[in-house]
């Protein structure tokens, strides 16, 4: 009871905050009312104690008043808040006088002997109070908040009233005059909605907020060359078009800002993000760890009903042109992988379920393990897939060839040659809107989704319009005008473009942020069944014991690291995942002779659990590799594969079985250390094997003319970030220094 009126957000007074400013104003009072409360249930109290209590009641009624003040001041000036602000300001004043009230036994401060602290010990008094205080002081807040809002729509409407006027200006000199008020406007917008979108908590209508800003930003100096053309060109069709997609583009951000700040239903927070494949494999996967808690929670029919719907998504993928074979196949296979291990588990559950188990069974267990790896496996693919594409896509687009084309042949007045390029434009234009949606699929947080989806826009919308600058300056190749207008769309395309590569970056390291997350012992995932096992050392005498299975292990691991020497393609998948297992082998032999970074056998357990995972992981690499073996081969891979698995699921097992006494534990870290040393002895068999296979499979497609190496994994080079082209949300100003810089050139548009 003393901490419900501080950890409810709403403080009961229905009022959601929004903006880190209120919650920040917030913070100080709640702690001072938290002192309060937490007092009351203290039964005996020194007079020292009570001079404090006293002090933080006053002082409280003091900041109270002063606050009131201000939302009375703020009632006056804003006569639609009047009523609700008097009322909350009222409410906060009783609130206050009352904690005053609570916390004054008397002059100066009598003891508890005296028969005077009853006022102290009235907690449900306090209570109340401060449920009083701090839901009407959260309604001044949010209350003053509304003038803020208030204060954007008005600046959005005077920037939409000049954007009118814009629009119909039909000489320079008035377009000049009223193209600077629209500047000075924009900025002020800039600087509103910057701030407010630093506010902001969500972090989903940051990203949109930054989203919409953004094209303000690239907008506002298309309007202007746009401008400029189709007044210098007024019966030239193209310029037009290409002037009425500015504003109308325009238009649409400052409605979404407005959608964002008012949150009016019309934004469609459903429509603004697609179901995403990332988010429904973690549904999927949250839905079949349920299981362990209750199996009967859901069906064993809509279970698999989930998985198929989720496999239909990868259809963006699978359907795509411009997906290799080797990539749609590699897609399809972890699919049916998928489809096999969820079938299992349905089987399994059902078998449960008929016997009515109360938990899940340890087949169940195995199956829901399985389950789970095949979804990493698919998202991984997935991932890799998408960025090799992305990678590939923007060393292409890199060199902007098409635009150099297009402008050279509108410089040349060549009217065919635009419409080629054009042709070829586009089609790069459709291949960056669908690899945009493969990284919103895989981006991995909703911010980076809706930031995909801006790119998928941008790229949707200023291809046309380069086409039709272009289709200007060919029809007026002499125009200083239309071609400086085509250079400012040509702008805007190849900073998306870096924005893109940005983008890439940022969604590689979420994926990277996530994967490495699991190789790193934590409370949670690898602990949730250890809690009643005591972290302890190997004495003496069992570092003694387990000498000669930890030497082992040591020389096992430096086998493995020499044979993932000899492959060529050290970037490949199974090269990285065995060195992984090697370097943690290697961690696990130092704890046998009590050195290292795993101090205590839950060290160890951890550990195991983490090498399991990444052993499942190169199970699916090797399985993987498997597909493009003659069935012989395949059959070896897969046996050898198979005890892999049976390892890493022992490893598993033992981790989530807690173990007591000292003999136990001694015997869980044998059993972990030697199912670590299986582990390593297969894929030791494995390594030499496949890079065999690997390197004639791939002299035999060489031979063949293949166009591209077997299974060959693409490096993907390191974006170079540049400042601002991306972190939009960090800047406050819509290019206000190139804003001014063209509007003091105006005067001179009579001389172009």
């Amino acid at each position: 009871m003393a901490s419900s009126p501080c950890g409810n957000t709403n403080f009961d007074s229905g009022l959601e905050i929004k903006t880190r400013s209120v919650e920040q104003t917030l913070i100080p009072l709640v702690s001072q009312i938290t002192t309060l409360i937490n007092h009351k249930d203290k039964p005996n109290k020194s007079e020292r104690t009570l001079a404090a209590i006293h002090r933080v009641g006053q002082a409280v009624s003091v900041a109270v008043g002063r606050f009131v003040a201000v939302g009375e001041a703020i009632a006056s000036e804003n006569q639609e808040l009047k009523d609700e602000m008097g009322q909350a300001c009222f409410e906060a004043r009783r609130a206050g006088d009352a904690i005053a009230q609570l916390t004054d036994a008397g002059s100066p401060f009598p003891s508890q002997s005296e028969g005077c602290g009853t006022l102290f010990n009235d907690r449900t008094g306090m209570v109340k109070a401060a449920r009083l205080l701090l839901s009407s002081v959260t309604k001044v807040l949010v209350l003053a908040d509304r003038i803020v809002i208030k204060q954007i729509i008005t600046s959005r409407n005077k920037v939409l009233v000049t954007l009118d006027h814009l629009e119909r200006v039909s000489t320079f000199q008035e377009f000049v005059q009223i193209f600077s008020q629209f500047g000075n406007e924009m900025v002020e917008f800039a600087h509103l909605t910057g701030d407010r979108q630093n506010d902001l908590k969500d972090e989903k209508k940051k990203a949109r907020m930054a989203a919409a800003r953004a094209v303000l930003e690239k907008c506002t100096m298309m309007l202007l060359t746009a401008s400029k053309t189709c007044l210098r060109h007024p019966d030239c069709e193209s310029a037009r078009i290409n002037k009425d997609a500015v504003f109308q583009r325009m238009r649409c951000a400052l409605e979404q800002v407005i959608e964002i700040v008012t949150e009016a239903r019309s934004c469609g927070e459903n429509k603004i993000l697609p179901a995403s494949i990332y988010n429904g494999i973690k549904d999927f996967k949250s839905n079949v760890e349920c299981l362990r808690e209750n199996l009967y929670t859901l069906s064993p029919q809509s279970m698999g009903g989930q998985l198929e719907a989720l496999v239909e998504r990868t259809e963006d993928f699978t359907d795509s042109a411009y997906t290799s074979h080797e990539q749609r196949q590699a897609i399809l296979g972890q699919c049916q992988l998928a489809r096999q291990d969820t079938q299992q588990l349905v089987h399994a559950w059902v078998e449960a379920q008929s016997v009515h188990a109360k938990e899940a069974t340890e087949g169940m267990e195995v199956a829901i393990l399985k389950t789970c790896q095949s979804l990493n496996d698919l998202r991984r693919e997935l991932h890799k897939v998408t960025v090799c594409r992305t990678t590939d896509l923007l060393k292409v687009h890199g060199e902007h060839l098409p635009l150099r084309a297009l402008k050279a042949a509108g410089a040349e007045g060549n009217l065919e040659a635009v419409a080629e390029y054009s042709r070829t434009l586009t089609e790069q234009k459709e291949q960056l809107v669908e690899t945009c949606r493969l990284l919103c699929h895989v981006s991995g947080t909703e911010p980076l989704e809706i930031t995909c989806i801006h790119a998928e826009e941008t790229f949707h919308v200023i291809g046309p319009q380069i086409i039709s600058a272009a289709q200007t300056l060919a029809l007026h190749p002499s125009s200083k005008i239309a071609k400086e207008n085509l250079e400012v769309f040509c702008e805007a395309w190849e900073s998306q473009l870096c924005d893109m590569a940005l983008l890439l970056r940022e969604i590689n390291d979420v994926f990277e942020e996530k994967r490495s997350y699991l190789s790193l012992p934590k409370a949670g995932k690898h602990t949730a069944n250890l809690k009643t096992a005591k972290a302890v050392k190997l004495d003496a005498e069992e570092q003694s014991s387990m000498a000669k299975l930890g030497l082992e292990l040591r020389l096992l691991s430096s086998d493995v690291e020499t044979e993932v020497e000899k492959w060529e393609e050290q970037e490949h998948d199974i090269v990285r995942q065995s060195q992984s297992l090697a370097s943690m082998a290697y961690n696990m032999y130092l704890f046998t002779r009590g050195e290292g970074l795993l101090k205590t056998t839950l060290d160890l357990f951890h550990q195991a659990e983490v090498l399991s995972e990444e052993g499942l992981q190169l199970c699916s690499s090797f399985r993987t590799f498997s597909t493009q073996l003659v069935d012989e081969d395949k059959s070896v891979v897969m046996t050898e594969m198979e005890k892999v698995v049976a390892f890493c699921q022992q490893l598993q097992m033992g981790g989530k079985t807690p173990v007591q006494g000292k003999t136990a534990t001694f015997q869980k870290v044998d059993s972990s250390i030697q199912a670590t040393r299986g582990i390593l002895t297969v894929v030791l068999y494995l390594l030499p094997f496949c890079n065999k296979l690997n390197k004639k499979y791939k002299s035999e497609r060489s031979s063949l003319g293949s166009p591209q190496d077997w299974r060959e994994r693409q490096d993907a080079p390191t974006p170079v970030k540049e400042e601002g082209a991306l972190h939009i949300k960090n800047s406050n100003s819509f290019g206000v220094k190139c804003l001014e810089q063209h509007i003091a050139g105006l005067n001179i548009l009579e001389s172009k």
